[in-house]
């Protein structure tokens, strides 16, 4: 194993069971491992039979730690970062220590493993390429709305992470921005009481339920063919630049769209 390394290591987002022969191995071989919460992380340490010195690094003290992993890296340890559930950094601690340390020149290792939108993604039955993560939406109602609108237009599928007491106002607030749209609602994933809803947005709020534990909101993209009339010329450049069509692709694509010479989509998109 290599000496002077953060491993950035996975771990299970509900079942114990699903970590990797790697992601164990890395543990095991780690001089120190920095933990969201080093209950948590005690838990799965205790399963696999791993003692390892822990250390606290989570969303509010990964400033102060930033200095504190680079002393430990000098001093020729090797290091892992984990979180609570899942990758670091989705959705979770560990981006500030991670710029800082690859801004340092330091070696920096990410292991594959669990993260939740991916299962819910290809269970969801709503069309998997290509899709958005968004994460978790501001929890402010009007943030939240100015969010909403900037993705409204977007085709492709997008994926939030919710806490289940904020999504019933969540759902409103998209049915309201997004409108009527087709949804799953996946939640306890790798659970004993993981759950799939696939309804429309008004439907599931029509029956006034009340859900419980980790959830993913996956939600269909933008239908309407002609979404793209609420767009000016360079946002719908742009949309099919992040879809991963090439700059001269998009641009053809957009006049052909709106029955306009490329040349004008040019001039629109390169103006000040």
């Amino acid at each position: 194993m290599e000496k002077n390394t953060l491993f950035l290591v996975p771990t299970p987002i509900g079942n114990l069971e699903d970590i990797t022969l790697r992601a164990l191995n890395t543990l095991k071989m780690v001089d120190i491992i920095l933990c969201e919460d080093t209950r948590e992380t005690g838990k799965l340490l205790k399963k696999y039979e791993i003692k390892k010195k822990l250390l606290s690094c989570h969303e509010y003290n990964e400033d102060k730690m930033k200095e504190t992993v680079v002393e430990l890296l000098e001093k020729g340890n090797t290091l892992a970062l984990v979180t609570d559930q899942g990758t670091p950094i989705i959705s979770d601690p560990g981006y500030k220590v991670v710029e800082f340390l690859a801004q340092s020149g330091y070696n920096i290792v990410s292991l594959p493993g669990p993260t939740a939108f991916v299962p819910a993604l290809t269970i969801s039955a709503l069309p998997p390429q290509p899709f958005l993560f968004y994460g978790f939406l501001n929890a402010k109602e009007g943030k939240q709305k100015q969010e909403l609108e900037a993705v409204k237009q977007y085709p492709f599928t997008l994926i939030f992470y919710e806490a289940p007491h904020r999504l019933n106002k969540t759902l409103q607030n998209m049915l309201e921005v997004l409108g009527n749209r087709r949804i799953a609602i996946v939640r306890e994933l790798t659970k004993k009481y993981e759950e799939v809803k696939r309804v429309t947005i008004k439907d599931f709020l029509d029956q006034n339920q009340e859900l419980k534990g980790e959830i993913v909101l996956v939600v269909e993209g933008n239908n309407d063919s002609k979404a793209y009339q609420n767009l000016s010329i360079k946002e719908h450049v742009e949309l099919y630049l992040f879809d991963g069509l090439t700059k001269n692709e998009a641009m053809k694509k957009v006049a052909k769209e709106r029955g306009i010479a490329k040349s004008i989509v040019y001039q629109e998109y390169h103006k000040d």
